[in-house]
């Protein structure tokens, strides 16, 4: 409980908004317009850690390259796989390079998930 009160100087008592400091004196609410005294806000540090583990999960990416997945779903195109004959393949790409690089489009095969690459 006392973890949750050290927090609530952040959100409005009304609607449970995060406050907006709208002057040096006044705090206030985007939803609702509820004014609040900046007092209990002014000199307080919101600090958190964020790891390179969070952000992986956050965009769905695995840690190598061979498993690399996300959570958008891959496009098929017509092209033939080189191991299974397969007609249609499965790509996504990536930005691996810098940006005036063009990105790296993989190739991945449904049937027999032969992987190539094209860059």
């Amino acid at each position: 409980m006392a973890y949750s009160q050290a927090r609530d100087f952040m959100f409005c008592s009304l609607c449970g908004t995060m406050l907006s400091l709208v002057s040096p004196k006044t705090a206030e609410c985007p939803l609702c317009k509820t004014p609040t005294s900046a007092k209990g806000i002014l000199g307080r540090e919101i600090g958190y850690t964020l790891t390179v583990e969070d952000i992986r999960r956050d965009l769905g990416i695995s840690h190598t390259m061979e498993e690399m997945t996300t959570k958008e779903s891959a496009a098929l195109i017509k092209q033939t796989c080189k191991s299974c004959g397969n007609t249609e393949l499965e790509y996504t790409t990536r930005q691996m390079r810098s940006a005036d690089e063009g990105q790296t489009v993989f190739l991945v095969c449904p049937k027999c998930k032969a992987r190539d690459t094209e860059n």
